[in-house]
């Protein structure tokens, strides 16, 4: 028998116009925690989905326990022990947890499902889980934490000898993350074989004993987590040296563009005062829930401050909706770029002109090939990697994603640009790609808000950081005088001080 569990080799999978898979091979050992890491449009989705059947490859062969196989369909993934949990958890919100794991897999008996058969063993899964909530919870009652742990006791319950888990922590805190951290040691010790999909180098270094790199929808190499760099490591997935991962320029800070004072919103954050000037790149960060996203909405008009002022340049601003921030030049990127910044089925060019299609109206009729050339050459100018401009939102990688909601606040009249965690969920190239632009923008004297809880983001990019923390401020440093240490100290202050307040 072979040592492998699951072994792939010479696999190639080609889609009308596009090889996405070029002989790719894959060992995963029994019990091993291996990480999968490329860029963003590198191949691993598609690998992942000939892995669970949902495509089968035109070329390569598959073996599981040594032995050749050839599933039909997922169906016979599972039955075979192979489970695998995406980013993005597929579940039914309205019907119960344990409906929600045994989906598809109910337990009956003479033809009738055995609900409190179902519920017992659910709750049973889920206290091997350590989870705090109960298998009558609703679904959509739970957070996102919460409901990929369902999707893990869902693949539990299918009793799989390999789960693949696809960017697990790119939506949770840095206490969720520790959280998956040990559940994927625990099933590693009940003998379970994990491929972990993730951008994040803090989990890779956490889980696995080796990482396998895909570029460009080819197999570049598996490398002993303990004996690859970081630089070798970006250089394997990304095909070039990143000498200058925070291409941070020297700017001459100008006038202030807006400042914030005393804004108050009950339940959500007090007595907050900021500001940010022309050419500066004003970092605010954080933990998760520390209210520095409610700050910024309320700036821009999609929630109201009950207290505090706005100004732009000096002059008092009375915003009522986004469309008024705007007008002004008060332009946000918003953190869900999927959900609020993109129209995914929508072509690149009509999502980059949606704002601005006014413009381009003649005599109540569209000038299309204006709007055309005009998102054309704001794509073009952060280097949107696409197809054509007809091609939807949904077909392109999240960096890409990413460029055409910068490219569509280029087309507007900026003053001042808040970036809420725009690197999030983009692989390692996009990310020195994001931070050029951020420092083009701030060269060309944009006043630059940048929203993030990376922390080595944080500091390699911001000129002053304001550190949040339940809702309030907690400090105010110069890039000179931050440390990770006093950033961190500044963003738990006051959650250590919340039960003698």
């Amino acid at each position: 028998m072979s040592e492998c569990i699951l072994e792939l080799k010479g696999i190639t999978k080609i889609f009308p116009g596009v090889k996405a898979l070029n002989n790719v091979q894959f060992q995963l050992l029994p019990g091993e925690v291996h990480a999968l890491m490329g860029e963003n449009g590198a191949g691993k989705s598609t690998f992942i989905k000939v892995i669970t059947g949902v495509h089968k490859a035109e070329e390569g062969e598959m073996f599981l326990d040594g032995q050749k196989v050839d599933f039909k369909g997922p169906k016979d993934v599972q039955e075979a022990g192979i489970a695998a949990v995406y980013q993005h958890p597929t579940s039914y919100p309205h019907l119960t947890v344990a409906e929600n794991i045994f989906m598809g897999h109910e337990i009956v008996k003479n033809h009738m499902i055995q609900w409190n058969a179902m519920y017992a063993e659910a709750n049973k899964l889920l206290e091997n889980l350590d989870a705090d909530f109960d298998a009558r919870a609703e679904m959509g009652t739970l957070s996102v934490a919460q409901q990929q742990m369902v999707e893990i006791a869902k693949a539990m319950s299918t009793n799989a000898r390999i789960i693949i888990l696809d960017e697990p922590t790119a939506s949770l805190t840095r206490s969720e993350s520790e959280k998956l951290y040990k559940l994927v040691d625990h099933l590693k010790e009940d003998g379970v074989s994990i491929i972990f999909i993730s951008h994040r180098f803090e989990d890779m270094y956490r889980l696995a004993s080796r990482v396998t790199v895909f570029r460009d929808s080819q197999y570049i190499g598996t490398y002993p987590v303990d004996g690859i760099t970081n630089e070798d490591l970006i250089k394997a997935m990304v095909g070039r040296e990143i000498t200058t991962m925070y291409p941070k320029p020297e700017v001459e800070i100008g006038r202030e563009m807006l400042r914030v004072e005393h804004l108050s919103r009950v339940g959500y954050f007090k007595d907050v005062s900021f500001s940010v000037r022309a050419g500066e790149i004003l970092g605010m960060t954080g933990l998760v829930g520390a209210g520095r996203t409610e700050v910024v909405e309320a700036v821009c008009g999609i929630t109201h401050a009950e207290e505090g002022k706005v100004y732009l340049e000096d002059e008092e601003l009375h915003i009522r909706k986004p469309a008024d921030a705007m007008e002004k030049g008060i332009i946000l990127l918003p953190e869900d770029r999927q959900k609020e910044g993109l129209i995914m089925s929508w072509g690149l060019g009509r999502n980059v002109t949606l704002p601005t299609m006014g413009k381009y109206a003649k005599h109540g009729l569209n000038d299309n090939k204006k709007e055309r050339e005009v998102s054309r050459d704001l794509l073009e100018s952060v280097d949107t990697k696409a197809v054509d401009i007809f091609q939807p939102a949904s077909s392109l990688s999240g960096g890409n994603q990413q460029k055409v909601v910068v490219a569509k606040a280029l087309g507007q009249e900026m003053k001042v640009v808040i970036m809420d965690e725009p690197t999030k969920g983009v692989d390692v190239g996009a990310k020195a790609e994001m931070y050029a632009i951020m420092g083009e923008l701030a060269k060309q004297g944009y006043a630059i808000i940048l929203i993030s809880s990376e922390m080595p983001e944080i500091l390699g990019m911001a000129d002053r950081i304001v550190v949040m923390c339940n809702g309030r401020k907690t400090g105010e440093l110069m890039r000179d005088e931050a440390t990770q240490e006093i950033i961190l100290d500044l963003s738990m202050e006051k959650a250590s001080r919340k039960g003698a307040d």
